[in-house]
């Protein structure tokens, strides 16, 4: 069945309605056309555009239809064009004339702008919730790890020691922000299409308002044209997916590093590798690697909306159908990346022992050793190349800061005492970095506090 055709006097060529029909993805919403079907019939009773026992004729047809789609008694058929043409079709086969009367006072573009939105918005909380689990995991961690020493990078190469729970800290404030920005999106977005028609509203007298409220939405959008040729909310939503995608990637990348043989700072759970088809010995961060090559796709499916609207005149066109498949597509992949990334993170296992050595190795207490010249009174400049040469000093022998005799330190500057060994312990240089956002175990205790009590706040960032 098609929602058109009297116009026409000839029956559409197969391979344009193959390349037309949207019923291959949009089924993914039929849940999202009959609620917004419910909502929109309930709302002309009201108006007394319909009567009362054609809306309950109507709504106990959709009813059936979704009950029957759910438990797989009725198949959604590919011959139709679309879901809407699908459940109206089925409903006038159950329920006969009354099923006729569904599509009053709206158009398929109305239709089409609402079932994106109530499926995206739905989409959205589920996310904001794999987002809350993958924080959850993320600060148990960090409570677990405020003494485990380790270096930090930059440029790749060891810079200053921190803690595993100041690192794991790094990429839970990157995942607040991205459940914020989903809560922002999901601000904007909810707002009420449906009345809008094909363009320019209707004739009919119907209470958008009503059906807004019946839908969950704030109210309803004030410009019928921009109604139908909206899809900011899916290009939002798919550049907050794509930082997501990019946050994911960042830390598995790192994984990826500490997983290493060079480094070894993680033992990945067996749960969470794959082996080699040739090479016995290899355990290989698989889920990592994945999520780290899926982000390309992520970012794909907004590099394509983008350039689907870029050059759309006002007001629906045939070009918005794009929306859908890459969106879903990216929605998924996210979803999946998610809860993969948080049963990965959840069951990592960490070597303490090398990370510290690593630290150490690494020279990462270097500005700790000029600080405490710069204490004893050299100036910074001085002390910066003192601890350069103390650093070459090691490096010709193999060893570390901590591991120099005292009299090996004074042949480089007679400044130093006993006490510099305490002052570049790791231990040292990490607790003593106390303002807040530091890695000190103190200050990070407080940051984990803080961070518990907005987890705690914030269940839910949505409405549900």
């Amino acid at each position: 069945m098609k929602l058109w055709g009297g116009r026409f006097t000839k029956e559409t060529n197969q391979l344009v309605h193959n390349f037309n029909a949207s019923i291959s993805f949009d089924r993914k919403f039929y849940k999202q056309d009959i609620e917004g079907s419910i909502a929109h019939v309930t709302m002309l009773a009201k108006q007394g555009i319909l009567s009362n026992e054609d809306k309950e004729a109507i709504v106990a047809g959709l009813k059936g239809i979704l009950s029957d789609i759910e438990s797989g008694a009725l198949e959604i058929g590919e011959t139709y064009e679309d879901i809407h043409s699908f459940v109206e079709a089925t409903l006038i086969e159950r329920i006969g004339e009354p099923g006729k009367r569904l599509h009053t006072g709206r158009s398929r573009n109305d239709q089409v702008a609402l079932d994106m939105k109530l499926y995206t918005r739905d989409e959205v909380i589920e996310i904001d919730s794999l987002l809350k689990e993958l924080l959850d995991t993320l600060i148990k961690t960090m409570e677990e790890h405020t003494e485990t020493y380790m270096p930090g990078f930059t440029h790749l190469q060891k810079a200053q020691p921190i803690t595993l729970a100041h690192h794991f800290g790094a990429y839970f404030e990157m995942f607040k922000r991205d459940r914020s920005r989903l809560s922002d999106i999901y601000r904007r977005m909810n707002v009420s299409p449906i009345g809008s028609g094909a363009l320019a509203g209707t004739t009919y007298p119907l209470d958008r308002e009503y059906t807004a409220e019946l839908l969950g939405f704030d109210g309803p959008t004030l410009n019928s044209m921009d109604s139908v040729a909206d899809r900011d909310y899916v290009i939002e939503l798919l550049s907050a997916l794509s930082t997501i995608m990019m946050h994911l990637s960042r830390f598995s990348e790192e994984i990826i590093i500490w997983n290493s043989n060079e480094y070894g700072f993680v033992e990945l759970d067996d749960a969470y590798s794959t082996g080699s088809s040739i090479m016995p010995q290899k355990k290989n961060p698989d889920i990592a690697e994945l999520v780290r090559g899926k982000t390309g796709r992520v970012y794909g499916a907004l590099m394509s909306i983008l350039t689907t609207m870029k050059g759309l005149p006002l007001a629906y066109n045939k070009d918005m159908q794009e929306d859908k498949e890459l969106t879903f597509d990216a929605i998924d992949t996210v979803k999946g990346c998610l809860a993969l990334f948080t049963g990965m993170a959840a069951t990592m296992k960490f070597n303490k022992t090398t990370m510290e050595a690593s630290a150490k190795n690494g020279f990462t207490n270097a500005t700790d050793a000029a600080d405490y010249l710069v204490n004893k009174g050299v100036p910074f400049r001085d002390a910066h190349g003192i601890v350069g040469q103390l650093v070459l000093f090691c490096i010709g022998r193999n060893i570390a800061l901590d591991d120099m005799s005292l009299e090996e330190y004074k042949a480089i500057s007679p400044v130093f005492e006993n006490d510099i060994y305490e002052a570049i312990s790791l231990k040292t240089c990490v607790e003593k970095r106390m303002t807040i956002g530091a890695p000190g175990k103190e200050a990070m205790e407080k940051v984990i506090e803080v961070n518990k009590k907005y987890l705690s706040e914030n269940q839910h960032l949505f409405r549900v």
